[in-house]
């Protein structure tokens, strides 16, 4: 016989993303499953972006990119302490990365936008941004009023909500 799984959505407006706890007293065939489930559904959805550091392959997850940027002629993607080149063109990461979360500001970079610790608008046009991790960029010109429409997208959303994102 199959076992009943106690199902509890827990609606928090404080919660930032969701997550999953299971409560089980051992650790069943039934659990793992969907434990894999849930793993491969998130996979599905945002798939981690496979690198190459030091001749070994790294998968990185979504959330851990600040950004993905052109250098010379390289790409390379940027988590909070490393930088790792990627086979790829930026046109395909902005196809592939969550467009809730990502954010083209130049030709030559990409940015996480839950990354980001604040946005400098000078009044001359340009626009800072300043990453938690420390590091600075800067937005192109013609790129400054769709980053405004979208945080203000992302603003609305919030209220919307009532959480915090």
């Amino acid at each position: 016989m199959a076992e009943m799984i106690d199902i509890k959505v827990v609606i928090d407006a404080n919660c930032i993303e969701p997550r999953v706890e299971i409560h089980t007293k051992n650790e069943t065939e039934i659990v793992g499953t969907i434990i894999n489930a849930i793993e491969t559904v998130a996979r599905n959805k945002y798939p981690p972006v496979m690198v190459q550091d030091k001749g070994v392959v790294r998968f990185i997850s979504q959330r851990d990119i600040y950004r993905i940027r052109t250098e010379g002629r390289e790409v390379r993607l940027d988590t909070a302490d490393s930088s790792y080149p990627v086979k790829g063109t930026m046109t395909k990461f902005e196809n592939e990365l969550d467009e809730e979360r990502f954010f083209r500001i130049s030709q030559s970079e990409i940015i996480n936008l839950y990354k980001v610790d604040s946005f400098d608008f000078n009044i001359a046009g340009t626009v800072g941004v300043l990453f938690d991790n420390g590091v600075r960029s800067y937005v192109a010109r013609r790129c400054v009023k769709p980053l405004r429409d979208k945080l203000k997208e992302m603003y609305e959303n919030k209220k919307q909500r009532g959480g915090k994102r």
